[in-house]
């Protein structure tokens, strides 16, 4: 018999079309207040709680160390469920109600340079094995379009048009964007295409990008991958494919591309969502702003 979290992930995914990764974030959220509400306060059930209940486990959440911002993701999982109780009618007011989320510092994320990502493009040779030319692609296309980890690894042989140069991506809560590939990216993707198509044994054959046994990729791997080979030319702290994201809107807009462009290319909602990634243009600016201004020539 489905448990009352089951229907609120069914429901997420069905009626809220949210991805399957995004409710298993939530699922998991869940769980883990779930499990503490039965250790600490004897109640299996989470539909009837109070704040009290929900504010304990914050300060265990701060006691083990947790981020602001991680433990801010937990209450919109809760909220979000608080939410749906209300809407089936199994709750009349959320215990969430008067809940102001924890503030957060704002980390600034640091975008690889030109010439990092070049540095690490450029160790991989063009003519080499499957597993290199894949690797190759995976940083080019992260670099060259700005697409999340779970878009390229969701990524499938048919949304890849290399008569238009154009890849269909499927984003968050299953919106569709297209994106265009430059030239040299898409000879590129020929190439691995053509290496892909002489696995000996192809499990996942819907998707495109595949390991060498031919399964899916994990998001374990496009992390390591992206964290390994950028460990080689980077000291950057985070190196990671978000930082790629942030890297291709971060040099699209130095070499002057505007910001509505750029929030349509990364597939974001609003305008507030790509502002985060002005903060490293805005530095180059200055450069040029001051060796420009002629109150500033010595």
């Amino acid at each position: 018999m489905a448990t009352i979290v089951d229907l609120f992930i069914d429901y997420l995914l069905k009626e809220k079309n949210y991805s399957v990764h995004t409710a298993a974030a939530y699922e998991g959220d869940l769980q883990a207040f779930q499990s503490f509400n039965k250790c600490n306060f004897e109640q299996e059930s989470i539909v009837f709680v109070n704040y009290g209940q929900i504010r304990s486990w914050i300060v265990f959440l701060v006691d083990e160390g947790l981020s602001a911002s991680s433990i801010n993701r937990k209450m919109a999982s809760l909220k979000a469920f608080y939410r749906f109780l209300m809407k089936t009618k199994q709750i009349e007011v959320s215990p969430l109600l008067k809940h102001r989320s924890l503030k957060a510092s704002k980390k600034i994320q640091i975008p690889f340079s030109e010439k990092e990502v070049t540095q690490v493009l450029g160790q991989i040779q063009d003519n080499s094995d499957f597993e290199s030319l894949r690797n190759k692609m995976v940083i080019d296309l992260f670099y060259t379009t700005g697409i999340r980890r779970i878009e390229l690894i969701e990524l499938r042989i048919k949304d890849v048009d290399f008569s238009n140069n154009v890849l269909k991506v499927l984003g968050k809560r299953n919106k569709e964007r297209v994106v265009p590939m430059l030239p040299i990216v898409r000879d590129g993707l020929v190439g691995y295409k053509n290496e892909r198509d002489c696995l000996e044994k192809v499990l996942d054959s819907e998707y495109f990008f595949l390991t060498k046994k031919g399964l899916k990729l994990s998001n374990s791997f496009v992390y390591r991958l992206i964290n390994s080979y950028f460990s080689t030319a980077s000291e950057k702290v985070k190196k990671s494919p978000h930082v790629l994201r942030h890297t291709f809107a971060t040099h699209l807009l130095n070499n002057g591309a505007d910001l509505n462009s750029v929030k349509e290319l990364l597939g974001h909602s609003s305008l507030a969502s790509t502002q985060v990634y002005t903060h490293s243009s805005l530095s180059e600016l200055k450069k040029v702003y001051e060796k420009s201004h002629p109150r500033n020539k010595k």
